[in-house]
């Protein structure tokens, strides 16, 4: 593996371990898609630090987890946004 493509990996892991970021959130932060971010924790980290893909998977499952809060939340605050735009 190409030295930037494991430092690249090495450093989402530690934003996503640090911060709790979804993959989306942590793909904005480095400027790469979702698809790369998803590549790099589910397959690249783990044959560069199994550890820190098992924290990784941990905190991923966590946002699976709760994305169907979020969504919630998101299209509750979208309505509440246009109901006070009408009013």
């Amino acid at each position: 593996m190409e030295a930037y493509i494991e430092k690249r990996v090495l450093d989402e892991a530690s934003y996503i371990i640090d911060t709790g970021a979804t993959v989306r959130r942590a793909a904005k932060e480095f400027g790469i898609s979702k698809s790369t971010v998803h590549k790099d924790m589910t397959e690249r980290l783990r044959h560069i630090d199994r550890a820190m893909a098992h924290e990784v998977a941990a905190v991923l499952e966590t946002n699976k987890e709760e994305r169907h809060i979020r969504g919630g939340y998101a299209t509750y605050l979208k309505y509440k946004a246009l109901a006070a735009a009408n009013a």
